[in-house]
């Protein structure tokens, strides 16, 4: 059920309870899916109309006339259950035009509040006046980017908009199906308008205002929620008019100055969305510990990082090598906002969607799945696009078998990585960790060396001991014995690597970046070993934490808190949204 409040001239308002919308076919349009009329029976009078879209309504109230229209919505926002609060239609006269101006604003039940009912009674106040002020502006103007499908009002009789002020749920849900990104925005503006379609009114379409992101937007810039609405309605109205600032550069500019053009001729003294954007991006470098965004806070500027490359042992896990529930929910809070999650580990493939899965971020919503991109085993082998291998490096054979003869004198544990799988030579208890404690596959016994370098291409090995150990022999010892044949890598204290020369995950995370097109300046990145110094100068932010080598340290931009103080949440909510 949902209630409306209709205007009237009576000093007392009238409420009364309006049954849900049908879903029906229109005359007008008879093969068109998915419109939406409300019945006849619950029309208030002969002369007035009421267009009902679940989840996007429009209503008209007692005192100004209209034509019914049919609302062409896709099916799937027509699906939603969401039950709005109507606030009374204004209508007004563009004179030179004799035109009527009808514009509709609608609240979702969930956002009813005295506050949101008196910005919104204001808003119908101004969308009005804006309509006409930006129709007024597209007159003597000349445009390069903008889409001319709306050139004016002439040989209109009517022009009709509706706002709807939802919350972040709803708004994400319109984001996914609309445009197939699972976050939520500030604004969306969806047009009604088809150009080649002769009717005597020129339906805009609709503006969708999350008046949670909103209202931190407005905290952050330091203006009031009304101002902040106003500015996302204008902002909104210009797409609708043809704007696009994601076009390109020249797109962007002209619609900023369109949009500070029209907020200066409304009289409102604020910024526009797209400036807005630029300013909250300069006032985010010199942010302090204090001020940076908590848990839950949406985006609310223009997103500074498209993709945040991340380390796993030392950096995303703690010293116990679990994922906090911290960490957690800020991964699901940039995954929200649009910023991809890239792994870029040491650690095989499996060992990582096995820590997730536990933690329910796999899967195709998920942080983490086997059709994600991602660097593994210190870069020897790189997924691309829908998790397909695009490279793969193994080590020399002579290398492996030294190896496994030096892990037989010694009594030093040795785990040979392949692909999915994980080799050894005997059993033991530091073998057995790699399983219990860093989540890798079981290690398979194998009878022999030779068995083991014969069993599957190796890309790297794994020499477990105490640090010491690792420190005073196993490190000296293979830096001088591998010569040119490998690369020895320490990301953690204990263990030694052994890899391919002329590779290391900073190189994978490289090659990735070729293959997913992305640039530079649109990668974070957060660290914690020496493995991962050329991942942090790679990225336009390099973060290494505090619990880190130094020599990463000495190469990042920011030391953050340590991996035990969920440093990677800490970075994510400071510098990433």
């Amino acid at each position: 059920m949902l209630l409306h409040l209709s205007s009237s001239s009576s000093a007392t308002q009238m409420a009364r309870y309006i049954p849900r919308a049908a879903l029906i076919s229109s005359p007008l349009f008879p093969s068109a899916p998915g419109l939406i009329s409300h019945p006849k029976a619950h029309l208030f009078q002969a002369s007035v109309s009421t267009v009902f879209v679940r989840g996007l309504h429009a209503t008209r109230g007692d005192r100004w006339r209209c034509a019914v229209r049919p609302q062409l919505i896709r099916g799937r926002i027509c699906s939603s259950q969401k039950g709005e609060r109507k606030v009374r239609r204004q209508s007004t006269k563009i004179k030179e035009k004799e035109l009527e101006l009808d514009v509709s604003i609608s609240i979702e039940e969930a956002l009813n509040s005295p506050e949101i009912l008196r910005i919104a009674e204001l808003l119908r106040l101004d969308a009005p006046v804006a309509v006409k002020l930006a129709f007024d502006g597209l007159k003597d103007s000349v445009y390069k980017t903008r889409d001319n499908a709306i050139g004016g009002v002439a040989g209109y009789e009517s022009v009709e908009l509706s706002v709807l002020l939802c919350d972040d749920k709803f708004i994400r849900k319109l984001n996914k199906e609309w445009r197939g990104e699972d976050h939520a925005t500030d604004v969306i503006s969806m047009s009604q308008h088809v150009p080649d379609l002769k009717l005597p009114m020129l339906m805009l379409g609709d503006i969708v205002i999350s008046v949670e992101t909103a209202a931190r937007q407005a905290e952050q810039r330091g203006h009031t929620l009304l101002d902040e609405m106003r500015i996302l309605m204008v902002h909104g109205l210009l797409h609708l008019l043809g704007f696009d600032h994601e076009v390109s550069k020249d797109a962007e500019v002209e619609m900023e100055k369109e949009e500070d053009l029209l907020l200066k001729s409304l009289g409102w003294k604020v910024k526009g969305l797209i400036q807005s954007a630029y300013d909250a991006e300069t006032r985010s470098d010199g942010v302090k510990l204090d001020d940076r965004k908590k848990e839950g806070s949406p985006q609310y500027y223009k997103q500074k990082f498209r993709y945040i490359f991340c380390d796993m042992d030392g950096t995303l896990l703690n010293s116990k090598s679990q994922l906090s529930s911290t960490n957690i929910q800020a991964l699901k809070e940039a995954s929200s906002r649009g910023v991809k999650i890239v792994i870029a580990t040491g650690k095989a493939r499996p060992a990582v969607i096995r820590i997730f899965k536990e933690v329910d971020l796999t899967g195709k919503d998920g942080i983490v799945s086997e059709f994600s991109p991602g660097v593994f085993l210190q870069g020897l082998l790189v997924y691309g696009t829908q998790g397909r291998e695009i490279f793969r490096m193994n080590l020399d054979t002579d290398v492996c078998r030294e190896a496994c003869r030096y892990s037989l004198e010694n009594e030093v544990p040795l785990i040979a990585f392949t692909e999915d799988r994980c080799l050894s030579l005997y059993d033991h208890p530091l073998v057995d960790s790699m399983h219990t404690v860093y989540h890798e596959q079981k290690a398979e016994i194998m009878p022999s060396v030779e068995h083991l370098v014969a069993a599957a291409g190796i890309q790297k090995l794994v020499f477990m001991d105490t640090a010491e150990g690792v420190t005073t022999a196993l490190r000296p010892y293979w830096s001088e014995a591998t010569g040119d044949s490998a690369t020895v890598v320490q990301t953690v204290p204990d263990m030694l690597e052994i890899v391919p020369p002329g590779t290391s995950k900073g190189s994978g995370v490289n090659m990735l970046l070729d293959h997913l097109g992305i640039t530079l300046k649109e990668i974070m990145a957060i660290g914690d070993g020496e493995n991962d110094i050329e991942m942090l100068e790679l990225a336009s932010l390099g973060i290494a934490l505090s619990n880190g080598a130094e020599k990463a340290k000495a190469v990042a931009n920011v030391i953050g808190l340590s991996n035990d103080e969920d440093g990677v949440a800490d970075a994510i909510y400071r510098y990433a949204l």
